[in-house]
């Protein structure tokens, strides 16, 4: 049967498992509306207020389930709209799937009306991209698509679709398999056997986790080899929830503003197996301090990352939980009764340090959340110190609920991000933490939660600031703050209610408290506007490029 360009598309999609879209209608994509409104019982629209918006949406929706997420985008303003989302997918190794519309081909590069050139805008964030410009390539090209973003590692892949090619018409046959992706490499048996080796000599062994963790659902195979080994295990940012903080020797977030246990237990070990992380500069600060004395065993699915910004003595490049699996099988049980003692004294002195009880602060506004909280709730985050906060006091148990920005680290991705993650599981209950200054990037998009009848909890660290540029102007620019005082008069609370959601104004935790039983007895979108002090810093740090040596307690 002959049709469109823009059926084929859907009925591709639809194929590959798509039952939702996140975008933005314009010129140059009203064929594939056209087409989404006839397939709507096939397949759902989610209208966001801005493109950026979208794109983040479908990003936290890729997030929250593993499958790809999908937006589309009209041409120029709309396609270069996705830009940051794009990116932030990028840097996350997020599978995103972006389609945008362009002009028609015998217009291109004419500088035609709202023509972008968006394959070469974004050739440095994208996994790969095409571009259509014969119909008959169309199935095809979003077959690849979909195997390139959710292979290996994963990440976002663009479609520029010009119009004519939507309008072709074209004799349908559904993708074919093309050849199956290659086999990821294997760990050669000498590399096990280093590896192996250099545990077996370990007395101070750490195991650090990252994003490829949670990615890979390899946490229970990380925890065999921890128990095995009796090794802590501290997290990146972005392997938060890849393990459940239950583990008796969890002990949270490393790096520039992880915990004081994490960061110096780190330090003290003589052996790192560090699985699915890429050391990045805000997870090891001084390089030359970060590997001295002790040995890397680095696991990584991707090869690129390996001795890419930390020298591995030892590396295991492959699939993460089958070279767990096998490590773990080939080593005997340790015990080392001097380690578990340093870690259960770093443990408390870090325990000391809690916030009072009954202050308003960070500390207990997160905690406070998480009783409300079952365990599969997930939890979304713009980027400031409320992030940092969350990381450090939030326990996460099940992979998949944390939902934040990490290697862009793109303010107002939070509030996208949150729809997108409760819509790829129906809805389910969903927590952004965010601040008065990424908040005010895109609240727009409460007009989406409101229209999706998202259950959104938005709790908003509101200290009139922003907090982090104001933290380093503080510290280390002789408290010239330039700039980083919002001098704002926002009723966010207003603004709430403006969109037809609920808003609640609260500067103590009973206040808080009051706001919170009110919020979870609803089922639509609750913004708390909390109003904390401008005093209170993201510590732990340690400042750019420095060691624990160099930390900042307090």
């Amino acid at each position: 049967m002959r049709i469109t360009g823009a059926q084929i598309l859907i009925e591709e999609l639809i194929r590959h498992g798509v039952d939702t879209i996140f975008g933005y209608p314009g010129g140059t994509i009203v064929d594939i509306y056209d087409q989404l409104l006839q397939h709507q019982d096939r397949i759902k629209h989610v209208l966001t207020a801005h493109e950026q918006g979208a794109v983040h949406a479908a990003d936290g929706y890729a997030r929250a389930c593993g499958k790809a997420g999908v937006v589309l985008a009209t041409s120029g303003p709309g396609a270069t709209n996705l830009v940051t989302g794009i990116a932030a997918a990028y840097m996350d190794s997020s599978p995103l799937i972006a389609i945008t519309g362009n002009v028609a081909t015998s217009m291109l590069g004419k500088d035609s009306f709202q023509e972008v050139d968006i394959i070469g805008v974004t050739q440095q964030i994208v996994k790969h991209s095409f571009i259509v410009k014969r119909i008959e390539d169309l199935a095809g090209i979003v077959h690849e698509a979909f195997r390139i973003a959710t292979s290996d590692r994963n990440g976002p892949v663009l479609i520029d679709f010009p119009q004519d090619i939507q309008q072709a018409l074209y004799e349908y046959q559904p993708s074919e398999e093309r050849d199956p992706q290659p086999e990821p490499e294997h760990p050669s048996e000498s590399d096990y056997q280093a590896a192996v080796t250099a545990i077996r000599n370990s007395r101070c062994p750490y195991i650090y986790c990252g994003g490829g963790v949670v990615r890979a659902l390899a946490g229970t195979e990380v925890l065999q080899l921890a128990e095995k080994l009796q090794a802590p295990i501290g997290l990146s940012m972005m392997g938060l929830s890849g393990v459940p903080s239950t583990y008796p020797l969890y002990l949270g977030m490393t790096g520039m503003h992880g915990l004081y246990a994490a960061n110096l237990l780190q330090s003290e070990a003589d052996l790192i197996i560090a699985v699915g992380a890429r050391f990045s500069d805000r997870a090891t600060g001084n390089v030359r301090e970060f590997v001295k004395n002790r040995t890397i065993v680095h696991i990584d699915i991707d090869p690129a990352e390996i001795n890419k910004n930390i020298h591995s003595r030892i590396a295991l490049c492959g699939d993460i939980k089958e070279i767990l699996r096998h490590l773990t099988s080939r080593l005997e049980e340790k015990y080392n009764p001097q380690w578990l003692a340093r870690i259960r004294e770093c443990r408390r002195q870090q325990q000391s340090w809690q916030a009072k009880p009954q202050a308003f602060d960070p500390q207990n506004i997160i905690s406070l959340v998480r009783r409300y909280c079952d365990g599969d709730a997930i939890v979304a985050t713009d980027v400031g110190q409320h992030q940092m906060w969350v990381m450090q006091y939030y326990p996460f148990s099940r992979p998949r609920t944390l939902i934040t920005s990490g290697g862009l680290g793109a303010m107002g991705f939070g509030l996208g991000a949150a729809i997108g993650a409760s819509l790829a599981h129906h809805r389910r209950r969903t927590v952004l933490f965010t601040g008065d200054g990424s908040f005010g990037m895109n609240l727009i998009e409460l007009a989406t939660a409101v229209c999706q009848k998202i259950p959104l909890l938005v709790v908003i660290m509101d200290n009139g600031m922003l907090g982090l540029v104001h933290q380093l102007q503080g510290r280390f620019y002789a408290r010239r703050f330039s700039q980083s005082f919002l001098n704002r008069p926002t009723d966010f609370a207003g603004v709430a209610r403006a969109y037809g959601a609920e808003g609640y104004t609260v500067s103590s935790l009973p206040e808080f408290d009051e706001a919170l039983h009110q919020a979870f007895l609803r089922n639509t979108p609750v913004v708390i506007d909390c109003k904390i002090s401008q005093d209170r810093e993201a510590l732990p740090m340690i400042p750019p490029g420095s060691s624990i040596k160099d930390i900042i307690l307090k």
